[in-house]
């Protein structure tokens, strides 16, 4: 349930928010856990590595401050939870092993609030620094159903990979799309849309830009 705040800004959304290339994918070939993004992966995500208010989420100074800072800031204060694919935290499947991967953010992981992992092998929540990932084996809705608890009125985030925004898409589950579009082509890797056979309907809300991105707004029709 949503939620209106006294700017007019409606929280208590689901947001999915990712950057693609110009080719529609999100992350380049031969990813793995040393190597989160896949190859070439990394050039997706340059338009942000200077944005202050990226860089003060990363335990970092100075940068950037321009409407797409403004806009991240925004992203960051309203999410109250964080919903994302096994394979965005660790890159791989299967069991997790004796010594399973804590994902790729090290000791202080950015989030800074609850994060929901889907997962189809049990684990016992990890807390790394003032993030607590918790393991979700009963699919999205559970996941969902969890973060809207934990995030009050605020939204709720699916952060990837791309087949869990394509599942709460196809799913109705999603309200908000955000795609930050590279003017790079990757010509392989990991896709955000695949041959579903699914039609959906969105309605453009917001385009903008800024240097190397161009910010696309959608929410299903």
């Amino acid at each position: 349930m949503t939620n209106e705040t006294t700017n007019g800004r409606t929280t208590g959304s689901v947001v999915a928010e990712i950057s693609t290339s110009l080719d529609g994918f999100v992350a380049g070939p031969n990813d793995g856990p040393e190597n989160a993004l896949g190859d070439g992966g990394e050039r997706l995500h340059e338009w942000v590595y200077e944005l202050s208010s990226w860089r003060a989420q990363h335990g970092l100074e100075g940068g950037t401050t321009n409407e797409t800072d403004e806009r991240l800031a925004e992203s960051v204060e309203n999410t109250g939870a964080v919903v994302m694919g096994r394979r965005m935290f660790s890159n791989e499947d299967g069991p997790w092993g004796d010594e399973p991967f804590e994902g790729h953010w090290g000791d202080e992981p950015p989030f800074g609030v609850p994060v929901f992992v889907l997962t189809h092998h049990p684990r016992e929540p990890l807390e790394l620094g003032g993030t607590t990932f918790t393991f979700v084996t009963e699919g999205v809705d559970d996941a969902l159903e969890r973060a809207r608890e934990a995030a009050g009125e605020k939204d709720i985030s699916i952060a990837g990979g791309a087949s869990t925004i394509r599942q709460c898409l196809r799913t109705g589950l999603l309200d908000e799309l955000r795609i930050h579009l590279v003017p790079v082509l990757l010509g392989d890797g990991i896709r955000l849309f695949d041959r579903s056979g699914d039609r959906i309907e969105l309605e453009r809300t917001r385009v903008s830009e800024s240097d190397g991105v161009t910010h696309l707004e959608f929410r299903p029709a």
